[in-house]
């Protein structure tokens, strides 16, 4: 089936692209090449890897991706942090319980054995890391891949600032302690420079030096903050992107100091390959506006139809981001290399075929429990958005919530609707213009991979976006929607 996609595409402009990008980056790293280029798979045998965010969406991910990928990994270090009502080794038993890990359960039934969890708290001093721990990671860690970050837009701009900056420049002083670290791989975002139209692979200018801000803000209260945050992110849509801009000027910082690599994905969803296609955890952005129009909710959307919907499969990103590990580590670039990890200037795919895709799925499959026949549509007209969630959300809302009163159960429907507004706003930003990102260095990488390896899934992924899964959970079960 990618055979047929394949056919009639520009292989040829790929292939000059990733040339390019290995010719300049060859001058960079000192005459590297491809031919000395080691296995990635052989290179993570022996190591020790510290991950952090490893909870999360992408840290699940590439916790599973070494387990599995890299049989041969030492052991899995990763910060965890303690939650009321539950321990650190319970929020990691429940972790590993995941149907995420089901494949890499049934090779190594004892997996569970080379994950260490080291207790940890992002918004404390020192990362509230135990001198034990501290002790033991500076003397035993080969390589660091910091996923740890706030993903909420609307994060007031102090606390995004104490997980995405603060947290950062934390960890980058525990790194440089630790006597065989190889490489500093960073999870950033394309969207840290959304300001600009064309994303070079380049670490722009901060908009403000972190150290200025954060020094200003430790005396102010929240509501002073909150009162000029407006003014501080400029033409940045959100505290998320904006901190996640100073994060990637820290990280640079310490290029002197240590091997760094910094990853930028665009939007991240479900999985397309591995370990299963359709695997996601969450209903953070496209997701849960995805499951809001299957469950017929959701009827209008604002956003642009020609504008690209940069999608990007979980573990493609976590491919990546191991491929850059080990490009980092092997051949020590003489500055920090930033890969965005985007679709949209290789395979460009609208938001307006997001929307017949997603529709003529869950009409030839719909989901149970429907509020009503899922029929959304997209448009870029603000007004006649407004008009359709008048007339197709707050109206029925209403209507329902008052039935439920005069049956004597509790209304849900405006509340719900009220949440999938605010989360639809948040989203309208980057679903209603497009970006140019460069992706010389992502495609150098790729070229650079051996076919035989286990990362091929990132060369075949440039051509069959189409073939995006979406998923949603239902009940505990994955519910996978292919188009």
């Amino acid at each position: 089936m990618s055979t047929d996609l394949c056919e009639g595409r520009d292989l040829d402009g790929l292939g000059e692209q990733a040339t390019d990008a290995q010719t300049r980056l060859t001058d960079i790293c000192g005459g590297a090449t491809g031919s000395s280029m080691a296995s990635v798979v052989e290179y993570y045998a022996g190591k020790n890897v510290l991950i952090t965010g490893a909870t999360g969406f992408m840290g699940k991910v590439l916790v599973e991706k070494l387990l599995r990928s890299c049989p041969e990994v030492k052991a899995l270090y990763i910060l965890v942090r303690p939650k009321a009502g539950q321990s650190m080794q319970q929020r990691v038993s429940d972790m590993m319980k995941c149907k995420l890990f089901d494949r890499v359960r049934e090779e190594n039934p004892d997996f569970h054995q080379k994950i260490i969890p080291i207790s940890s708290e992002l918004t404390q001093p020192g990362l509230a890391i135990s001198p034990e721990d501290v002790e033991k990671l500076t003397t035993c860690i080969n390589i660091v891949f910091h996923c740890a970050a706030t993903i909420r837009f609307d994060e007031p701009l102090k606390h995004a600032l104490q997980l995405n900056v603060i947290a950062t420049q934390q960890l980058l002083s525990l790194a440089q302690q630790m006597h065989h670290l190889e490489a500093f791989i960073h999870i950033s975002t394309a969207y840290a420079n959304c300001n600009r139209k064309h994303i070079d692979e380049v670490i722009y200018p901060p908009p403000v030096e972190p150290k200025k801000l954060i020094d200003s803000l430790e005396w102010m209260d929240d509501g002073i903050v909150r009162d000029i945050t407006p003014r501080l992110i400029g033409d940045r849509p959100n505290t998320y992107t904006y901190t996640k801009a100073l994060a990637e000027y820290v990280v640079q910082q310490e290029q002197d100091k240590l091997n760094i690599g910094i990853i930028r994905p665009s939007i991240v969803g479900a999985s397309w390959q591995e370990p299963f296609p359709g695997w996601i955890d969450n209903f953070n952005g496209p997701s849960g506006v995805f499951i809001a129009a299957g469950k017929g909710i959701l009827r209008t959307m604002r956003a642009n139809n020609d504008a690209v919907a940069d999608l990007i499969p979980v573990d493609v990103v976590i491919s990546l981001t191991l491929a850059a590990g080990w490009y980092t580590a092997v051949h020590r670039p003489k500055t920090a290399l930033v890969y965005n990890c985007t679709t949209g200037g290789i395979n460009p795919f609208h938001w307006g075929e997001i929307e017949h895709h997603v529709m003529s799925s869950f009409k030839r499959n719909p989901l149970e429990q429907a509020f009503r026949r899922p029929n959304a549509n997209i448009t870029s007209n603000y007004l006649i958005n407004q008009y359709w969630i008048l007339v197709s959300h707050k109206f029925p809302a209403f209507i329902y919530d008052l039935f439920l009163r005069l049956s004597g159960q509790k209304p849900q429907m405006m509340r719900i609707f009220n949440r999938l507004h605010k989360a639809i706003s948040l989203l309208e930003y980057f679903s209603s213009q497009d970006w140019e990102w460069n992706s010389e260095n992502m495609s150098m990488l790729m070229e650079l991979t051996s076919p035989s390896s286990y990362f091929i899934g990132l060369n075949f992924l440039v051509f069959i976006i189409l073939f995006y899964f979406i998923t949603f959970v239902e009940d505990g079960e994955v519910v996978l929607m292919g188009f």
